[in-house]
């Protein structure tokens, strides 16, 4: 096959390059052995909690980046050095509900500095860099559950916000669920991000109503200091919420003034609250995170910043919410409605101006449907879900009920062309689609069922992305590839702009970790009571020290293992029989530490878990554990 196609096809550039030349879908996703796709594709692991990272057009998965959950291939939340990353206010929390990832922006355009992502169960947000593809932080965020409309950023990556999809008692307190009405509250959370650095700070949020936030976008262009939230259950039901939770002909899009709302707490404003939550911040230098409990955070009532927030009727349980590349239109998606429901910026802001205001939600004001309406797609399918933008004026939007992806024209609102998606779209993903400057060549459609697509693997398949190529009037199919975990949306940005920043290793000499061993002359075994503390280096192919004595049962053993090797992809694996955690994969230049506890006098191997070189087989030592009360000395050898 890969002859036939070669011979179609004599261009040795990139695959995005062939598209001229590529006449069927075969050839369009095909990337030659030895060539390149021409996209990253980020995606949500849902509830596996961790993000996972393919190319575009092929579809090829390279990397599983753990964030939220232990991960066993690499020992993350297993080694010492990582755990923090999932300390939280409950304590240790090894999983969570991955959701949205959004790229870094500078001037409404990817950059391509980091990746932000949600947790949506125990609410955190993730920072994970993408020079070398590893989660650098985690922030947990107080007053707030269910982080289901995150983790979106602002024009500049001013900030990363997190909207409360369960409103709840703020503070927590025992009380009546019946109480429900009137007494919960809904945080949307502003996180600000530190330009140079990325570090994470919460700096506000502000206490809305209680009704269920469920996604948002951010203003840009004209709309650019705005943020807009989808909202569902205005009845404030708290039981069979299917039912009661579809009363209301129409809930809300709320508009927040970040700017105005950032004037206001600069000048003093807002009121200090205590709360517990979790920062987590890895350090590269010290290959090593650590968890800080904050206690307190500052609240913004919105009542008390006049002209901050407004709430714009939107047909009827909207889902989606997405603002188009120039930021005039917001596009509210009513999944109980068949029609899209399109807002218009410009209408908001006279509306507002001219206070045209249908009444109010506890103290927010509610403008007049027909005031802020630019226009409705009339589209005929049934549940609209998503939608995402190919910088050319069409937008792209996802119907679940109907499974269909259906194009159609920003301004004139008329129905394009609709694909059939195989089966339940949720959401749908272009390249930059959520920014100011969109890379419309493919759409990535992810399914909620597979059934039918691929070979039965017992009662479950895998989640199913199916890749559009949009470059011309009328979307085609080119590709079906499963999908690890169930995709909540994808985040994709050009090669170009993220691999020639890709790392390749951890320098030796910046190595400051507390337990390194960085020359042969380091490397040790030392006791203090009950714990033994092994300073070890690896290289191809052997550990130094291989064989260990005078450990006795009853010991808290912890290998601190040092990676020599300052080449590029390749790791050393350290598994130690018994252990009851993971193993661990540390990459060149990291030290990493395992604990084991031996129950069990004997000789016990370990050994290098990924295959790195002829003699990999041959890495490997022993470790002597004697009965508790033994005195054999402590020893450790190499080469002896």
């Amino acid at each position: 096959m890969a002859v036939m196609f070669s011979g179609c096809n004599n261009s040795k550039s990139p695959n995005g390059n062939r598209g001229a030349l590529a006449s069927t879908a075969a050839e369009k996703v095909y990337v030659p052995p030895g060539e390149h796709d021409e996209f990253y594709a980020f995606f949500s692991g849902g509830y596996s909690g961790n993000l996972t990272v393919y190319g575009l057009p092929s579809g090829r998965m390279f990397k599983e980046i753990p964030v939220f959950s232990q991960f066993p291939t690499n020992g993350y939340g297993y080694s010492e050095e990582t755990k923090p990353m999932l300390n939280t206010s409950h304590g240790f929390i090894p999983w969570d509900d991955l959701h949205h990832p959004d790229i870094s922006q500078t001037n409404g355009k990817l950059d391509g500095r980091w990746i932000f992502v949600n947790g949506n169960n125990t609410p955190r947000i993730a920072r994970i860099d993408l020079k070398t593809f590893e989660t650098d932080e985690i922030i947990e965020v107080p007053n707030s559950a269910g982080n289901h409309s995150s983790s979106f950023v602002t024009e500049n990556t001013e900030y990363v916000v997190a909207g409360t999809r369960f409103s709840v008692p703020v503070p927590q307190k025992d009380i009546s669920i019946k109480e429900y009405k009137g007494n919960f509250k809904g945080a949307l959370s502003f996180i600000e991000v530190a330009p140079e650095t990325g570090r994470m700070n919460l700096k506000f949020q502000i206490m809305m109503p209680g009704f269920d936030y469920d996604l948002s976008h951010p203003g840009r262009g004209k709309s650019h200091g705005w943020f807009f939230f989808t909202t569902y259950n205005t009845e404030e039901a708290n039981t069979l919420l299917e039912v009661n939770a579809s009363q209301n002909d129409k809930d809300f899009i709320a508009a927040v003034n970040w700017k105005k709302i950032e004037e206001y707490i600069n000048n003093g404003g807002g009121t200090k609250m205590p709360a517990e939550y979790a920062h987590n911040v890895y350090d590269h230098s010290t290959h090593s995170a650590k968890s800080t409990i904050k206690k307190e955070v500052l609240t913004v009532d919105p009542t008390k910043v006049p002209g901050a927030v407004f709430l714009l009727p939107t047909p009827k349980s909207p889902h989606g919410c997405d603002v188009d590349p120039t930021g005039k239109y917001i596009i509210g998606n009513g999944k109980l409605s068949a029609d899209l429901t399109i807002h218009s910026f410009d209408k908001m802001i006279a509306a507002i101006e001219a206070e045209k205001f249908d009444g109010n939600a506890y103290g927010i004001p509610i403008l007049k449907f027909e005031d802020v309406l630019a226009g409705q797609v009339k589209s005929g399918g049934l549940g609209p879900l998503h939608t995402e933008f190919d910088g050319k004026g069409n937008a792209y939007t996802t119907f679940f009920i109907s499974s269909e992806l259906v194009k159609w024209n920003v301004e004139t609102r008329e129905v394009i062309d609709r694909q059939p998606n195989y089966y339940s779209v949720g959401h749908v993903m272009i390249p930059g689609g959520n920014s100011a400057a969109p890379f419309g060549k493919y759409a990535v459609a992810m399914n909620k069922i597979t059934k039918d697509r691929y070979l039965p693997t017992g009662p479950e398949l895998e989640h199913s992305a199916q890749l559009f190529d949009i470059s011309g009037e009328k979307m085609e199919l080119l590709l079906d590839f499963p999908t690890h975990g169930e995709p909540h949306y994808a985040a994709g940005i050009p090669a170009e702009i993220l691999a020639p920043k890709s790392q390749k290793i951890y320098r030796l000499e910046d190595n400051k970790h507390e337990f390194a061993a960085l020359g042969g002359d380091e490397t040790r075994v030392e006791r203090n009571g009950n714990e033994v503390h092994v300073y070890m280096s690896m290289i191809r192919s052997h550990f130094t020290p291989d064989n260990i004595e005078g450990i006795r049962v009853g010991d808290k053993v912890y290998f601190h293992i040092t990676n020599h090797e300052q080449d590029f992809d390749v790791p050393h694996g350290f598994a130690m029989i018994g252990a009851n955690n993971a193993e661990l994969l540390i990459m060149p230049g990291q030290t990493r530490t395992l604990v084991w506890e031996p129950e069990q006098v004997g000789v016990w191997p370990f050994y290098c878990t990924d295959f790195c070189s002829a003699l990999h087989q041959e890495m490997q030592g022993y470790v002597r554990v004697s009965p508790a009360n033994s005195d054999i000395k402590l020893s450790w050898s190499l080469g002896e």
